[in-house]
């Protein structure tokens, strides 16, 4: 079985460092992802290696070489652009945290390596040299059949780092694989586990799991395995909060955000979680009027607090924070932009975060009501702006009101807006005309 992308720069690069391995007396095996995603099909972006070569002995060989991971046997090997991880075949044990080993002991073979990772399809060694697969627990067949499986018992693998529970849902989200229902039993007696992980870890992983394959999948996994009640219960909230079937045919908040995802054609982190967060306000806004008709008043700001409280809960970064939130906030306004003065949705389109927004209407749109005119709307006012997005430079400042006799105060800012907005509206178009304007009109 021979890796499909063996022609690419970094497959060369990184033989090299196996056959130096290799002819310096140890064994040396690409490990790992690179195989899998081979197998797979999928493109190759990185490279680890396994060898029976401690990292002194990998340091000794290599003249350039990081020594972050050192104390749990991990070198990186540095090659011009390229950076490869080389591990020593390792032993694990007493996973106290739930997540470091508590002591780690050096192997002599693959096969012994092969049995502290996590999944079948994760622990398949290659050696490029002979084109030989080593395939110790049956990775290459789950490939094929399409599961995920643990390596041993999946309770006594999530024990040693919980972070795997929510590793598994990714893989089986990424390739479109079936979950071994002993992992599945597993998560959900473990799910409460997930609490030792710190929140950058957790909100790694589900970025990860969000922005790949088959988020919709990932994102009905996590509800029915418990773990979305702990790491999001809001978002938990949403299942079974009904909405007007004649604005939205495709079922509750919950049925339509996971719809949202399966529609994400260019996934990113904002526009990720700005699907799953923008309905976040409907479950403690919900009402029913006198005609039984669901209404959700305000949702939207309050949904904005929710997403909030949520990003820093899992330390998102303030901009991503901002931007994320700003969209939830925002995202009901897209449906009346046509009914807006032209300086109203000009500032909208120059906003740096427009074109998530945009895209985050247009998949909103596309799973509920199928009505796209305020999306072809925007998209025809930037073709009549030329693709010109940003605003005009303001027509006048504050130093040429202070040079017509106007006294500096709060006013300032009310007549620079006002003026803002009269340009943008082709009410006037120079300076002479905006000042003339000031000069007769009471502010």
């Amino acid at each position: 079985m021979m890796f499909s992308t063996h022609s690419s720069t970094i497959y060369k690069k990184a033989k090299m460092v196996i056959e130096k391995l290799q002819k310096s007396g140890f064994k040396a095996y690409f490990v790992g992802g690179c195989f899998r995603d081979s197998i797979l099909g999928y493109s190759l972006k990185d490279i680890d290696i396994a060898t029976s070569a401690t990292p002194e002995d990998v340091s000794a060989l290599f003249p350039k070489t990081y020594h972050i991971g050192a104390a749990f046997g991990i070198i990186n090997v540095i090659d011009e652009s390229f950076s490869f991880e080389v591990a020593t075949f390792r032993k694990e044990s007493g996973y106290a945290d739930g997540r470091h080993p508590g002591s780690v002991v050096f192997a002599q073979t693959p096969e012994e390596d092969a049995k502290r990772r996590d999944f079948t399809i994760n622990a398949l060694y290659y050696d490029p040299v002979s084109e030989e697969c080593l395939d110790f627990t049956g990775g290459v067949k789950d490939l094929k059949n399409g599961v995920i499986r643990c390596i041993g018992k999946a309770e006594d693998r999530f024990a040693e780092d919980s972070l795997r529970m929510l590793r598994a849902i990714r893989f089986a989200s990424r390739f479109g694989f079936e979950i071994d229902s002993d992992i599945l039993n597993a998560i959900k007696k473990l799910s409460d586990r997930i609490r030792l992980l710190s929140k950058e870890r957790i909100r790694d992983e589900l970025t990860k799991t969000f922005t790949g394959h088959f988020p919709d999948r990932a994102f009905q996994l996590l509800y029915d395995t418990g773990i979305m009640e702990i790491i999001m219960p809001e978002i938990a909230a949403m299942r079974g909060v009904s909405q007007p079937e004649k604005y939205h045919p495709e079922g509750d908040v919950f049925e339509h955000t996971k719809l949202m995802l399966q529609k994400m054609a260019l996934p990113s982190e904002e526009l990720a979680w700005a699907i799953i967060l923008h309905d976040v306000g409907k479950p403690v806004t919900k009402t029913v009027d006198e005609h039984g008709k669901e209404r959700f008043i305000c949702h939207a700001d309050k949904g904005k607090d929710i997403a909030r409280d949520i990003l820093e809960r899992l330390k998102f970064s303030r901009l991503s924070t901002e931007n994320i939130c700003y969209a939830v906030a925002n995202h009901m306004r897209f449906a009346v932009v046509d009914e807006m003065r032209p300086s109203k949705y000009k500032n909208i389109i120059a906003k740096d975060t427009f074109p998530m927004e945009l895209e985050l209407h247009r998949i909103d749109c596309i799973s509920s009501n199928g009505l796209l005119q305020n999306f072809v709307f925007l998209l025809d006012k930037i073709i009549e702006q030329r693709g010109q997005t940003k605003l005009p430079p303001s027509l006048i400042s504050g130093k040429d009101l202070l040079k017509i006799g106007l006294i500096p105060g709060p006013e300032f800012g009310h007549i620079l807006k006002k003026i803002t907005e009269l340009q943008n509206d082709k009410i006037i178009n120079t300076k002479e005309e905006a000042l003339e304007y000031i000069k007769n009109f009471e502010f």
